[in-house]
C-alpha cells in the first residue's frame, strides 16, 4: 500500500502570528515537503493544480520535474490535473515528458476542480464540466496509446494524423486516478477504463465515501476488469499530531477555526467526528486510519493533507517526520495483515511495464 502527502498549495495567513508567506516561500515550502516525504520513507507526493489566488501550484509539471531531479524513489503525482480546462494534447505531452525525466515515477489524478471561474479563463463553460471530463480523457488515452490519431469531438479542433511527442516511456502511459468527491459519473468513468478511483474524503462522512467507492467497485467488475475487491482505490486524509492529544487539539484549533474552507463553521470536534480529520496522538491516527478499510475494503493509496491553513513549514515538517516514523510503519503492517493475496498493489511504471510484457 502506498502512503504519501498531497498539497493544495494555499497561501494562508497564520492565525497565531498574523504572518503570511510570499508565493516564493510557499512554492519552496512545497518542494521541502516533498523532499521530507522521501526522507521519511513515504511513497508519494502529489500537488494540486490551481489558477487562482490564494493558491500557487498553477504548473504541476514544472514543480514535479524539479522535485524529480532531487529525489530517487518518490512517486510524483497530482492531486488534481484539470482534465476539463487543460488541452488533452498538452497533458499528453507534458506528462510524458515528466515521465521520461522522472524515469517512470509519475502518475496523475484527473479532476474537474472546484473553482467555477477557471472555466471561462480557459475558454470553457462549467456547465459542460462532466462532458469535458469524459471527452478530453477519451482523447488523452488515445494520444498515449496510438502513434497516429485522427479525432473529432465537440470541445476542441479536430486532429488529423497527429502524433503526441514524446511517446510514453517504454510505451507505458502514466497510471491515471480519477478524483471525485460527489460525482458518480467520474466513478463510472474510472470503472469503465479500469483506472484508479480516488475519493478525497477529507470534507465528507465515511457513509458517503463508502457509497462512492462501492459504486466504483461494482462498475469496475461490471466492465470486466476483475472482481470488485480488486479495483484500485485511494483515499484522502487529514491529521495533526502531538505526543499528547490535548496539546494537538490546543495547537491546531486556531488553524482549524480560521481555515479558508471550513473555518467559522462546524466545531473541530464535530468536524473530526464526521470526517477523517484526526487531531490527536500518533496512536489515535493509527487507530482511525487502520479502520478505513472497514468502510471501503482493502485499498491501495492513502494521501494526507498536512500543510494547509497557514501552518508554518517547520511544524509541517515535524508532522511529516511523525507520520513517517511513528504512524506509517504501523499502518503498513496493519494494512498488510489479513490482506487477501489477490488484492493488487497500486500500479507503478515497473508493474505496468511488466504487465505489458506478459500481455504481449
Amino acid at each position: 500500500m502506498q502512503f504519501g502527502i498531497f498539497s493544495v498549495g494555499d497561501v494562508t495567513t497564520d492565525p497565531t502570528t498574523g504572518t503570511t508567506v510570499s508565493e516564493h516561500e510557499r512554492i519552496k515550502a512545497m518542494v521541502a515537503i516533498a523532499l521530507k516525504a522521501e526522507e521519511v520513507g513515504l511513497d508519494v507526493f502529489a500537488t494540486g493544480e490551481h489558477h487562482n489566488p490564494p493558491f500557487v501550484p498553477s504548473s504541476p509539471t514544472t514543480m514535479l520535474g524539479y522535485i524529480a531531479a532531487r529525489t530517487r524513489n518518490l512517486i510524483l503525482s497530482t492531486a488534481t490535473t484539470l482534465i476539463t480546462t487543460n488541452d488533452p494534447v498538452k497533458i499528453a505531452e507534458d506528462y510524458a515528458m515528466l515521465q521520461h525525466l522522472a524515469d517512470g515515477r509519475v502518475d496523475l489524478m484527473m479532476g474537474r476542480g472546484n473553482t467555477g471561474p477557471v472555466y471561462p479563463w480557459f475558454g470553457q463553460d462549467i456547465r459542460n464540466g462532466i462532458a469535458l471530463a469524459v471527452e478530453n480523457y477519451a482523447l488523452l488515452r488515445r494520444l498515449w496509446r496510438e502513434e497516429v490519431v485522427d479525432w473529432e469531438g465537440k470541445f476542441r479542433t479536430p486532429l488529423q494524423g497527429f502524433t503526441s511527442t514524446p511517446r510514453p516511456l517504454d510505451g507505458v502511459p502514466p497510471f491515471v486516478w480519477h478524483g471525485s468527491i460527489r460525482s458518480p459519473e467520474i466513478a463510472e468513468q474510472a470503472a469503465y477504463y479500469g483506472d484508479g478511483f480516488f475519493h478525497n474524503n477529507i470534507f465528507w462522512p465515511m457513509s458517503h465515501t463508502k457509497q462512492m467507492v462501492q459504486l466504483y467497485r461494482n462498475r469496475f467488475e461490471h466492465y470486466g476488469h476483475g472482481p470488485a475487491d480488486q479495483a484500485i482505490v485511494g483515499l484522502g486524509g487529514q491529521v495533526f499530531m502531538r505526543k499528547n492529544s490535548q496539546d494537538a487539539v490546543r495547537e491546531f484549533r486556531p488553524y482549524f477555526d480560521n481555515a479558508p474552507v471550513y473555518g467559522h463553521g462546524p466545531s473541530l470536534e464535530d468536524f473530526s467526528a464526521e470526517t477523517p480529520l484526526t487531531v490527536g496522538s500518533p496512536q489515535q491516527v493509527i487507530d482511525r486510519y487502520a479502520s478505513m478499510r472497514e468502510h471501503v475494503g482493502d485499498y491501495q493509496r492513502q494521501l494526507f493533507l498536512m500543510d494547509h491553513a497557514g501552518l508554518p513549514l517547520p511544524v509541517v515538517l515535524e508532522q511529516i517526520e511523525m507520520l513517517g516514523s511513528e504512524v506509517v510503519p504501523v499502518l503498513r503492517a496493519e494494512m498488510a495483515a489479513g490482506r487477501p493475496a489477490h488484492i493488487p498493489d497500486a500500479p507503478t511504471h515497473a508493474s505496468l511495464k511488466a504487465a505489458g510484457r506478459r500481455h504481449a
